[in-house]
């Protein structure tokens, strides 16, 4: 093995070929390239951005949560100060006498 890797380092046109041969085979760049190109080369063989988890799955499960936090809130584990506030404006409107009116349901 080390003899191959002693081989593969020297500079005849044998070795050259077969360090580009295998590039090729491993999906690597096969020939010196400079800085600019090694970067197009690196967004090409990085995963798409639709298909990285680290994008696509950023936000955390709103839907869960919010139930959970709505369920903690039956408990008085959890103080939701704007449902609260909500809560607290629609109760002072019943007060007042300006309840909301709702329509009947539609009857045939």
């Amino acid at each position: 093995m080390n003899k191959y890797l002693e081989l593969a380092k020297a500079g005849t046109r044998y070795a050259n070929h077969m360090n580009r041969l295998s590039n090729r085979i491993f999906g690597e760049v096969t020939r010196v390239t400079n800085k600019k190109s090694m970067k197009v080369v690196k967004l090409f063989s990085d995963k798409p951005i639709q298909k990285r988890p680290e994008i696509v799955d950023y936000y955390p499960r709103h839907v869960e949560i919010d139930l959970l936090m709505k369920q903690l809130r039956t408990y008085g584990l959890f103080r939701d100060e704007h449902l609260d506030f909500k809560e607290e404006y629609q109760r002072l409107r019943e007060l007042r006498g300006k309840k909301k009116w709702i329509p009947p349901p539609f009857r045939k």
